[in-house]
């Protein structure tokens, strides 16, 4: 498992590309975010994304998408496509989940979303404890997705393709209702599973499927 490292202090909650910037000073050519979403629902993949924002843009505009709107979260991956910010995105199937357990393929999603961006990141802000197994300088930052930019646009990007990814899951397994709770342990989720029994894209060692499919 990467190990966690320490952390600097917390940048100001209006100035949240200042860790950007320091890391731009000291003469990193690119910094990029990682983030992801989807690690609590029962079903479908976890997704993350990886951003590298345009230095001139107004990045107070990013912040942490479960503060955000479905239609502002979708506005703004879209703004980020107009600005031509670099974007890669990983994502891991609920098969993958309940074979290497969620830390892991959260973990294993961020990575390949890096691994897609158009050229690797000099320095690359990962969200939560962990850094990603791989050669390129990291700091990992808890609650990265309010204290970085570019952490708060991938978590806006991971979200929007995970709510599109699962809507679509929706059409092919409409009884499950996934285009309203994404796969979330909701009540109305939770009951479905209780009645009808998992789907082929539900995660099977997550604790109320798998108690639901026992029953």
């Amino acid at each position: 498992m990467p190990k966690a490292i320490t952390l600097w202090p917390a940048a100001s909650a209006e100035d949240t590309f200042a860790i950007e910037r320091s890391l731009l000073s000291q003469g990193y050519a690119t910094v990029a975010g990682t983030d992801e979403a989807g690690r609590g629902p029962l079903a479908g993949p976890v997704v993350a994304a990886c951003v590298i924002l345009p230095l001139h843009c107004d990045y107070q505009q990013f912040q942490d998408s479960k503060k955000l709107s479905a239609k502002t979260r979708r506005d703004l991956a879209h703004r980020l496509v107009v600005l031509e910010a670099k974007i890669g995105v990983g994502i891991v199937s609920a098969a993958e989940i309940d074979r290497l357990n969620i830390l892991q393929a959260s973990l294993l999603a961020m990575r390949k979303a890096v691994e897609t961006l158009p050229c690797l990141p000099d320095f690359l802000l990962v969200d939560g404890k962990f850094t990603l197994s791989m050669s390129v300088p990291q700091q990992a930052l808890v609650k990265g997705d309010s204290r970085s930019a570019s952490i708060s646009a991938a978590s806006i990007v991971a979200k929007v393709t995970r709510d599109a990814i699962m809507e679509e899951y929706h059409l092919e397994y409409p009884q499950y209702n996934f285009a309203r709770h994404k796969g979330y342990p909701t009540t109305e989720h939770r009951r479905i599973i209780r009645e009808i029994g998992p789907c082929p894209i539900h995660r099977l060692t997550f604790k109320p499927v798998l108690d639901c499919s026992e029953k």
